[in-house]
């Protein structure tokens, strides 16, 4: 066990330090507005050279330092939360893998590192979701490599598509590329691939699938890195895809992911799902934005979001550990009055996801509704975002009621006990930077104020729909069995909207079974068919039988020589014959 604590401990203070590194590194870099490349030469054969490239500029070394504030919380937070497992040293090392990839996309500039880093947040994901190893979490595991694994063949034909020019390091021919023929090939490709990781329509069933995994890792997942890998990918391509027809194509599709994870979010009942879902409606936000040119706008949200949304599924765990690893919020309720301290860190990181002024959410998300306004969209596009906006107020204060305000549902002889001082001290870290990060962060990203001059009733539309989700969401909470009978007449549509337009079922077995059972008659009839006799072991058994027969030639047995002179001499008799 001290062992164990140690790992933890080193861990902890080592994330902690390079964050501290990170945030110098950041501020320097920003006042002298610097952006540094290295290229360490790995070998160098003839006329052919193996370089492995690093990018440093301000976001990079700004996005490693939340990478890094997460993480270190996240892994002291375990130190409580997975006390009773055996191998939390494996737990461990698989997190800071998980980071380690992370931290390698961050700071590439080279499409082959990249995919390295791209490709170990797939495989590390995947270990870490089947971790509890019950059928619930292999599926749950399949389904989520299976989904990131498009992601990784889109990337591997980016790699293909650019050996025209030479050099994977494609951050020196992005300008290059704008008026190219493979521009069109190559920015699809970079887009599909963001979608996938950032789990988008029709690649978002495995999003709230990955809840499986225990929950640090959720928060450090749904936080800053795997799902935010996509997001990135598309900031640092962002000149490649200015001015391309796939950017409206996806701000259509991300406006659709926000409005399905807000409505499928307000009839889950999982605790763990419905911040999962909330983080698919944030991707969907930061995708829409970025698709519509602002791609510091989209950068800045990502980290906002992360502060809060990792403090989110830190206090979403210590709630489940205290209701007897029960995540139906039905049966919780008043849980302000036994366990203040968590409630209070979840009261404020749900407020900063709707958006309620000067806390973290604000400065982002407010920021991003007035480009709306100011920007030139139809009607469609401009509903989904802001039904999408009543949604986050709508389930949030549905699940502030169910958690804080009902009577407490679980059992009649129940024990609550006290709050956990070592998840404590790593929550109210994240408390701290969900309050201030958005006021620090705009200052230090955007070094000119963004003055946007609006009508009084386009600023304020942003609290009408706020204030009328409210109502929607006290509504909803209050609802009882007489007035959901009501209800049971749109029985249909209201599976339809609850199990995420049937993503999952359809994503499930209508792709992932299909491919997987082709895959398999392919290797059965194939593989382990026709390509065996007429290659290895086809080869194998003749020479087998071959060697058998050269073996008792070669055994000297004289039996066979007076065979095989008594046959030699029967059949030169029989050509005399013939001949005569």
């Amino acid at each position: 066990m001290k062992n164990m604590n140690s790992i933890c401990f080193i861990s902890f203070f080592f994330l902690f330090f390079f964050m501290m590194m990170n945030f110098f590194f950041t501020m320097y870099f920003l006042m002298n507005n610097m952006v540094m490349f290295l290229e360490w030469e790995i070998i160098s054969f003839n006329s052919m050279n193996i370089v492995f490239s690093l990018l440093f500029d301000w976001m990079s070394f700004m996005f490693m330092m939340f990478v890094s504030l997460i993480s270190s919380s996240v892994i002291f937070y375990s130190k409580s939360y997975m006390k009773s497992e055996l191998n939390l040293n494996r737990f461990i090392i698989l997190v800071l893998l998980f980071v380690f990839s992370m931290m390698m996309l961050i700071i590439s500039p080279n499409i082959i590192s990249i995919f390295l880093g791209w490709d170990g947040l797939g495989l590390v994901s995947y270990g870490l979701v089947i971790y509890y190893q019950n059928l619930k979490s292999y599926n749950a595991g399949m389904l989520t490599v299976l989904s990131n694994r498009i992601g990784d063949v889109m990337l591997l034909m980016v790699i293909a598509w650019m050996m025209n020019y030479g050099s994977w390091n494609f951050i020196f021919y992005l300008d290059m590329m704008e008026n190219d023929f493979f521009l069109k090939i190559i920015s699809c490709l970079i887009i599909l691939g963001g979608m996938t990781k950032s789990a988008q329509i029709p690649f978002s069933a495995w999003l709230p699938a990955a809840m499986a995994a225990p929950t640090p890792v959720s928060a450090l997942v749904h936080s800053s890195t795997l799902v935010t890998a996509g997001v990135y990918l598309l900031i640092r391509f962002s000149n490649l895809l200015i001015d391309t027809e796939f950017l409206k194509m996806l701000m259509l599709i991300s406006g659709l992911t926000m409005f399905m994870a807000g409505i499928s979010a307000n009839y889950e009942f999982d605790l763990k799902k419905i911040i999962a879902l909330s983080t698919l409606g944030q991707l969907g936000l930061m995708m829409s934005i970025l698709s519509m040119g602002y791609f510091d706008l989209a950068f800045f949200h990502l980290l906002t979001h992360a502060m809060f949304k990792a403090l989110l599924f830190m206090c979403a765990g210590m709630i489940i550990h205290m209701m007897n690893d029960n995540q139906d919020i039905r049966f919780m309720g008043g849980l302000s009055l036994y366990i203040p301290m968590t409630s209070l860190c979840f009261n404020i990181s749900n407020l900063a996801l709707c958006g309620i002024p000067f806390l973290a959410g604000f400065y982002s998300k407010d920021l991003i509704l007035d480009m709306i306004m100011m920007s030139n969209l139809n009607l469609m596009i401009f509903f989904l975002y802001y039904f999408s906006i009543s949604l986050t107020m709508i389930y949030t204060i549905r699940l502030l009621m169910y958690l804080m305000i009902n009577e407490f549902n679980l059992m009649s002889i129940y024990y609550l006990y006290d709050e956990d001082y070592i998840m404590l001290k790593s929550m109210i870290m994240l408390l701290f930077m969900s309050v201030i990060s958005g006021s620090f962060l705009s200052w230090m990203i955007f070094s000119y104020p963004y003055m946007i001059y609006l009508t009084m009733n386009m600023k304020l539309m942003v609290i009408y729909v706020s204030i009328l989700g409210l109502l929607f969401g006290l509504l909803m909470s209050f609802m009882n069995i007489n007035s959901m009978n009501k209800f049971m007449k749109t029985y249909k549509l209201s599976n339809y909207l609850s199990l995420m337009w049937f993503m999952p079922s359809l994503l499930t077995y209508g792709i992932n079974y299909k491919f997987l059972s082709l895959g398999q008659n392919l290797m059965k009839n194939m593989d382990l068919g026709w390509m065996e006799i007429y290659s290895g072991q086809g080869i194998f058994y003749i020479l087998k039988n071959k060697s058998i027969m050269y073996n008792l030639l070669q055994m000297n047995n004289f039996k066979i020589y007076l065979y095989s002179f008594i046959l030699m001499m029967f059949l030169l008799m029989l050509y005399i014959m013939i001949m005569i």
